[in-house]
């Protein structure tokens, strides 16, 4: 995900509704705690306690399952991104600032990607290549905070428990400052990391950074404690539990220490994607439930019998798109654009289609979510945490 800005006050008015007691999870307290975090704990000792021999298993297991949740949380974005991109490019509902951003993160972008990995591609530059598969490294463990924190803020509205701004402060600071640490640790090791035989060239980094890094996150580790203390204390002795762990998760086990054990980098993406999928799939529920044909029958005689109503419909079809586009653009595209691509004979042709194409996803999904789910953008407002009744003139 990244929920990249995250909404400190529900906003008020008709198409706005303040959540009561029955709508303060995304799903319920079971799935939010399975999904938002819970299931690290369940799995982290599992695989830790797994031989290195069993790896290559382990691999494909995550591959296949790659499919079904790691893919078609990318392709959500876009699904979500691109639609009614017109009216966004246009300002039609939107301000101008966010405009701009949906112009930056939608088209000038990807074209700058694009072409930087043309060129890296076409000068047999491996090196290139394997310097920006590091910054992309940089670009994940930006993404993984900032997803973990949004996810705190948003379980925090949903609970009715808001931080103020200096507890707010705090809590990113943590959350940069891991994320800075596990970057500069990741290249004083030296990466032996690669993906479809690129290499993540590390970058010279002096030791004292990580030195300095360790003392700055024991600062801001304790200012969090402290200020989630006095954040339960202020409020009744409660706290957003699942928004916590949230937190905790992707800071620490799925970003400080991934890289201690070959086993965990395999898992920790389907547990990051499934974190994503609680709230895209809460957002395109609560938006198909607006719709004014909501609560009709769709045309389909199978699909009125099995789903009843045309938002569930919606619902399926959007995650059956995101299932195919997550095929074609980590799989089906690469594998046909193989034999174009004229590359140096150490790397097979194969591996810099799909190295190219994976790295371009990853990083351009990054960009949208951190125009998506701003808390200015009337969609993630409304979506989010609004009300559901019918307040669009046409269906989609």
């Amino acid at each position: 995900m990244s929920i990249q800005e995250t909404f400190s006050t529900i906003p008020q008015g008709p198409a706005v509704a303040r959540p009561d007691a029955g709508s303060r999870y995304l799903f319920g307290p079971v799935v939010d705690f399975l999904c938002l975090g819970g299931l690290t704990f369940a799995v982290l000792p599992f695989v830790l306690l797994l031989p290195l021999e069993v790896k290559p298993t382990v691999a494909l297991v995550m591959a296949l399952l790659a499919n079904l949740v790691n893919h078609p949380h990318f392709a959500h974005s876009y699904q979500i991104f691109y639609r009614g991109f017109g009216a966004k490019l246009a300002g039609r509902g939107y301000d101008r600032e966010l405009s701009a951003r949906y112009t930056f993160a939608g088209l000038v972008a990807p074209a700058g990607l694009i072409a930087f990995l043309a060129y890296a591609v076409g000068s047999d530059d491996i090196v290139l290549l394997g310097r920006a598969a590091n910054v992309m490294a940089l670009l994940v463990g930006w993404h993984y905070v900032k997803q973990g924190y949004g996810m705190l803020m948003v379980d925090s509205v949903l609970k009715r428990q808001f931080f103020d701004r200096t507890a707010k402060g705090v809590l990113l600071a943590n959350a940069y400052a891991t994320w800075v640490l596990a970057w500069v640790s990741f290249n004083i090791a030296g990466s032996q990391l690669s993906a479809w035989g690129v290499h993540y060239y590390a970058f010279s980094v002096p030791p004292i950074l990580q030195t300095l890094g360790i003392g700055i996150c024991l600062a801001t580790g304790t200012a969090t404690v402290w200020v989630l203390w006095q954040h339960w204390a202020s409020h009744g002795r409660r706290l957003p539990w699942n928004g916590v762990m949230a937190y905790v998760v992707s800071l620490y086990p799925w970003l400080m220490f991934i890289h201690y054990n070959p086993m965990w980098i395999l898992v920790i993406p389907a547990l990051h994607s499934l974190q994503y999928l609680l709230v895209v799939w809460r957002f395109e529920l609560n938006r198909t439930r607006s719709l004014d044909d909501a609560q009709a029958p769709p045309r389909s005689p199978v699909l009125r019998l099995i789903l009843k109503k045309k938002f569930r419909a919606r619902l399926l079809g959007f995650a059956v798109l995101g299932l195919l586009l997550g095929f074609l653009g980590f799989w089906g595209l690469p594998l046909a654009l193989n034999g174009l691509i004229a590359m140096d004979s150490a790397l097979p042709e194969a591996k810099v289609a799909l190295f190219s194409f994976w790295m371009f996803i990853n990083i351009h999904h990054y960009l949208m979510d951190n125009v998506i789910w701003r808390r200015q953008n009337p969609e993630a407002r409304r979506f989010l945490f609004g009300d559901t009744r019918p307040a669009t003139p046409k269906a989609a």
